[in-house]
């Protein structure tokens, strides 16, 4: 996920760490929490920039750049659930 908009009405921004440090310091901003938590990779975006949309949408390129160069998670199921259809998958008692 690059980006998502809380419930507070608040739009948080995943950057790559180098980037997100400039934009912590140039937009005097901090990272963003959410339900308590700080997530470490994304940035709170400013209602000043968020009305700038000419000013964030390199930000949105920077970070859909960083996400897709990220490797995906590795997946919780079973190698033998996984290869199984749900209609072929039995169980048995």
């Amino acid at each position: 996920m690059s980006s998502y908009l809380h419930l507070r009405g608040e739009v948080a921004l995943r950057l790559p760490p180098d980037l997100r440090a400039q934009f912590l310091a140039e937009h005097k901003t901090t990272l963003f929490e959410a339900y308590g938590v700080v997530q470490k990779e994304y940035v709170a975006v400013p209602a000043a920039l968020l009305a700038d949309t000419g000013a964030l949408a390199p930000y949105f390129v920077e970070s859909l750049a960083y996400v897709a160069s990220l490797k995906p998670k590795p997946t919780k199921r079973s190698k033998t659930l996984r290869s199984q259809s749900p209609l072929t998958c039995r169980v048995t008692t």
